[in-house]
């Protein structure tokens, strides 16, 4: 039995029960985009007289694969997203990380009282402070090391979503990603493409406060977060409670500012 202690609490670590909240990356139609990207490929390898396919009478299998890891499918970022410095993702949340899942419902820019940058427009869907205050508060911030949030509605669909001009997702406000900044959380998992807006004028705005890099810079700071991370593109499946539990990001060793990630969710019971 593997036993997991925090904050003076015991925990059983089912880690016989893996939750996968990856979407699987295939290479046909069935597979999520953002922002007008190519869809991720796989060809077959051939080189002089080698032929990478069995099928076509080869020695054996060998794919050659294009993907963007930003819009393709699920990935993590390092905070070099929007920095000129390099902080390779793949160094990056290798241990087991304790783990909050919530689920939340987006409000309308007309509703909420927040801010972002640039202005909302009544017509945004947005996750701001209130929501995740009602849903965060009572949380003791050690088990927020990492938050994974699953936006409603969820239908099975999502994971194929083509977001672009005809499909916008959530994203949050200023004052949301300041809030988890105040409660701790280190590693962000959502189930969006992006923590900010999809057309922002090319601000990031919530990129570069969740990692304390200056406002219209790509410069890091003595106090900017580099051991932070963002995933985006998740999918939990709807019969995932909320609750704690630990997480492996899994992220692929990518010497790059993003790579293709398994975020895997381990079911927490507490002992005593």
């Amino acid at each position: 039995m593997l036993v997991y202690e925090l904050n003076y609490h015991q925990y059983r670590v089912l880690s016989d029960a893996p939750i996968s909240i990856a979407i699987e990356q295939t290479f046909d139609e069935h597979q999520p985009n953002h922002f007008g990207a190519d869809k991720a490929k796989a060809s077959v390898l051939k080189s002089g007289s080698f032929v990478g396919d069995t099928r076509q009478g080869g020695s054996c299998n060998v794919t050659e694969i294009t993907i963007t890891p930003h819009c393709n499918g699920t990935h993590t970022e390092s905070l070099s997203h929007i920095t000129d410095q390099l902080i390779p993702v793949g160094n990056l949340a290798k241990e087991l990380l304790p783990a909050t899942l919530i689920t939340v419902m987006a409000e309308t820019g007309e509703v909420t009282v927040d801010n972002y940058k640039p202005a909302l427009e009544p017509s945004d869907k947005v996750i701001s402070k209130a929501i995740l205050v009602q849903e965060l508060s009572s949380i003791d911030n050690a088990m927020l090391k990492a938050l994974v949030i699953r936006t409603l509605p969820n239908p099975s669909e999502k994971k194929h979503y083509v977001y672009g001009d005809s499909l916008h997702p959530p994203f949050f406000t200023m004052e949301a990603i300041e809030y988890l900044n105040q409660k701790g959380v280190e590693h962000l998992i959502v189930d969006v493409p992006s923590i900010d807006k999809m057309y922002d004028e090319g601000l990031l705005t919530n990129h570069h406060i969740f990692w304390n890099v200056k406002e219209a810079t790509h410069e890091l700071a003595d106090n900017s977060w580099i051991r932070k991370t963002i995933t985006e593109l998740s999918f939990i499946n709807n019969e995932v409670s909320d609750g704690h539990y630990l997480i492996s990001l899994n992220i692929a060793p990518f010497h790059l500012d993003a790579a293709p990630s398994r975020p895997v969710l381990y079911p927490l019971e507490l002992i005593k």
